[in-house]
């Protein structure tokens, strides 16, 4: 039976319990109309209440793609010509996580804490590929 879409998902790093999610969003113009395709992939620490969860934000831009269909799969996020990482893959969450870590991300801070995901792709990427 597949995994529901909305399901939160399970990962352990370093010994500490996350629950994660990735949502496809889109902010509404002055005319009421869906623009802007967005990536939120959400960390959040466990137990519930241990600290406020991180959300990495992937918006569509120049040079840059997230999924809003053909001819990228979902949960593809990356820079035309550069890094690219799927958002559905622990590996790649796990990635991003250890480079939000390295950044000064603390899991234990109160409240939600909203990071851009384009500053971490490079690193990301490079560390899910075997480098740096």
């Amino acid at each position: 039976m597949p995994r529901r879409a909305n399901k939160p998902r399970q990962l352990v790093a370093d010994g500490r319990l996350y629950m994660w999610t990735l949502r496809h969003s889109h902010r509404k113009d002055a005319r009421g109309r869906s623009v802007d395709c967005r990536q939120t992939l959400t960390l959040s620490p466990q137990p519930a209440g241990s600290g406020g969860p991180l959300r990495i934000v992937f918006t569509e831009g120049p040079a840059r793609y997230v999924p809003g269909g053909a001819p990228f799969g979902s949960g593809d996020v990356g820079a035309v010509g550069g890094a690219d990482l799927n958002l559905h893959e622990p590996g790649a969450v796990r990635a991003l996580l250890d480079v939000a870590l390295a950044r000064g991300w603390q899991p234990e801070q109160r409240g939600p804490v909203e990071l851009n995901g384009w500053d971490l792709l490079e690193a990301a990427a490079a560390a899910r590929n075997g480098g740096a």
